[in-house]
């Protein structure tokens, strides 16, 4: 697909359905990857499932010192200076307004956007001198909503913006960063979800025909964007955010 041999990548979130699946796409289009997530017997397993050049660190992104060091830890355990960094890892609280606290609000603020700000910040040294570029995965609830899930929408909207923020501050130093806004994926958090319905058996069955492809995604069809976005086929695109959902935000909805 894109060679990417040479290049070393950081992915956050690699223990779940999207990010193990950037993962083996990165891996297998050449680059060295470096696995993050809180799942470490999932990571052990998909480092086991790749071989050479995959490594895992581990750190709490809710911490802001965590966080901050997670890319010199990358680096170290890789050998090499960073060149991908894929902001994956986020977490989505089924919670409107006024059932979200301020200690929620606070961690999944840390968590979906201050924890890609000071990854970012961190690597801005590594992907300076490898000319090297961030690919953040986003929503198209940061660019639309869906109702009880106020603080993601908000996290994901803001991490839109600081992908355009980063494009424009760091294209002078041959930094690319662009997001990927992912809609419906058949992930294990997805399914998780469905089974919580008062009728998951019909959610299951009219989530697809929302969409105008008439049905949902899948990870591999992100981690083949993502590593389109990471390649030297990419190297003109930057601040951009890409919708990847079955046309769904492209419809208007009527009644009847």
């Amino acid at each position: 697909m894109f060679d990417l041999t040479g290049n070393t990548a950081l992915i956050t979130g690699a223990s779940g359905g999207i990010g193990a699946a950037i993962a083996r796409a990165l891996h297998q289009q050449g680059a060295t990857v470096v696995l993050h997530g809180t799942r470490v017997e999932r990571l052990a397993a998909l480092a086991d499932e790749l071989g050479t050049n995959a490594h895992v660190v581990t750190a709490n992104l809710s911490s802001r010192e965590e966080a901050a060091g997670l890319a010199e830890q990358a680096a170290e355990a890789a050998g090499a200076p960073m060149s991908i960094l894929v902001n994956n890892a986020g977490i989505m609280r089924q919670a409107g307004i006024e059932g979200t606290s301020i200690d929620d609000w606070s961690h999944d603020l840390a968590v979906n956007l201050t924890a890609p700000f000071l990854m970012v910040r961190s690597a801005l040294a590594h992907l300076r001198a490898t000319r090297g570029c961030i690919v953040n995965i986003g929503s198209i609830e940061g660019l639309g909503a869906n109702a009880g899930h106020a603080a993601y929408c908000a996290t994901k909207a803001g991490l839109h913006g600081l992908t355009r923020a980063i494009a424009i501050d760091h294209g002078k130093d041959g930094i690319r960063c662009n997001a990927v806004a992912p809609g419906w994926i058949d992930t294990q958090l997805n399914e998780e979800f469905i089974e919580s319905m008062e009728d998951a058996a019909a959610f299951r069955r009219d989530i697809g025909k929302i969409h105008p492809a008439g049905r949902t995604g899948s990870p591999p069809e992100i981690a083949a964007l993502v590593a389109f976005l990471a390649s030297e086929e990419a190297a003109f695109i930057t601040g951009e955010i890409y919708r990847i959902d079955g046309g769904r935000m492209a419809k208007l909805s009527l009644p009847g």
